[in-house]
């Protein structure tokens, strides 16, 4: 694959990450995901990749997620207007996750906050990118500050696994040991200066490279050149990030949802000072909540899908947000809205499956909790 300025944009409509020609020659299940076409899985399967990513480590092409740059005097006072955590605390070399909200509290995106020296990051959903811009984009001009769409441009590749430091180590001219969960540094990896920050959304240790697009071939052979790496798709991605009960935009969040029903009231400073959709949020947090996301396994060895229908006392109660057979833990998982006063761990309800009513039950999140996240 020849280098490029950006990532190409396919002739279908969907666009094409720098990465694609690879996922191609290697035999990816590819399909359309975030407007972009995007591997779900490799020859391996779904549930060795998972395994692979638990056990050792894996590499997932997440260039299809959306960057934007904010810089000038006023960059920090206007993220922290636009999401809901407080960016005021972060430290430069810092990273947080938050909430993008309207006016009404409901959720736009989630998204990852990173404070750098001269500028912050936002980092979105690419299925969310531009209505993500657009609506922080309402709220700039009250701000001394400038936003840049920088995500064509970069290529971001995630290396997850226990086993993701010692392999990573050798191709940085930095460090990795210093950086802690939730921060980042500048520097290269396999000569290519970017930034590696230390997050992840599958529970296990590991690394994001943010670098240009142009580098894409040549960052992922010097990966696969270890030998030590596997290429994951966004199958496993998904079960790997429901196992620690991670929430996913369009599944378990929307823009019906708000981060109190989803679970993520700290995401939510309400003595920060004013932000978009703080009042709504105070006036729901003083009325009490009416419904919450809750984890939830079952019984029987059901697999419980997206859209299934939700039943508490007997009435519907919505449907299944997540769900799928748990490749660690063998058993059922699955989220869903509940009545509050049926959120209790051990609460029943039931879920529609094929018809039939199959019992389930109220469990806490995360579903798996050995992962080796630092």
């Amino acid at each position: 694959m020849a280098d490029s300025a950006s990532a190409p944009v396919a002739t279908d409509s969907l666009k094409l990450t720098p990465f694609h020609a690879i996922h191609a020659a290697l035999g990816a299940k590819l399909v359309p995901f975030a407007g972009y076409e995007m591997p779900v899985q490799y020859p391996t399967g779904i549930t060795a990749e998972h395994k692979t990513v638990r056990e050792s480590c894996g590499v997932f092409d997440v260039s299809h997620m959306g960057e934007f740059r904010i810089r000038g005097p006023g960059a920090l006072d206007f993220v922290n207007y636009v999401t809901t955590n407080d960016v005021a605390k972060l430290v430069v070399g810092q990273v947080h996750y938050s909430t993008i909200c309207y006016e009404n509290g409901a959720i736009v995106d989630d998204c990852l906050v990173y404070r750098y020296a001269d500028h912050m990051m936002m980092v979105v959903n690419g299925s969310n990118k531009d209505k993500d811009l657009a609506h922080i984009k309402r709220y700039a001009a009250k701000f001394d500050c400038t936003i840049s769409d920088d995500t064509d441009d970069v290529a971001l590749l995630a290396v997850q696994g226990p086993k993701a430091q010692e392999i990573l180590q050798p191709l940085c001219n930095v460090p990795l040991d210093p950086i802690g969960y939730y921060h980042f540094t500048t520097g290269t990896c396999a000569g290519i200066e970017g930034t590696i920050s230390r997050t992840g959304y599958t529970g296990e240790d590991g690394f994001e490279l943010y670098f240009p697009a142009k580098h894409a071939e040549k960052m992922w052979n010097a990966l696969m050149a270890t030998g030590r790496i596997t290429p994951a798709g966004l199958g496993c991605r998904d079960s790997l990030r429901l196992e620690m009960g991670m929430c996913l935009y369009g599944n378990d969040i929307d823009d019906t949802t708000t981060p109190l029903e989803a679970g993520l009231a700290w995401l939510v400073k309400l003595s920060k000072g004013d932000f978009v959709g703080k009042a709504a949020l105070e006036k729901q947090k003083a009325a009490g909540l009416a419904r919450r996301l809750v984890g939830f396994t079952t019984g029987e060895r059901s697999f419980p899908r997206h859209g299934y229908p939700v039943f508490a006392d007997g009435a519907p109660s919505g449907t299944v947000c997540s769900g799928t057979m748990s490749p660690t833990l063998g058993i059922p998982i699955g989220t869903c809205y509940l009545p509050s006063g049926l959120t209790a761990e051990g609460s029943q309800f039931e879920i529609e499956i094929r018809g039939k009513r199959v019992p389930a039950t109220v469990v806490k999140m995360p579903f798996f909790t050995n992962a080796s996240h630092r």
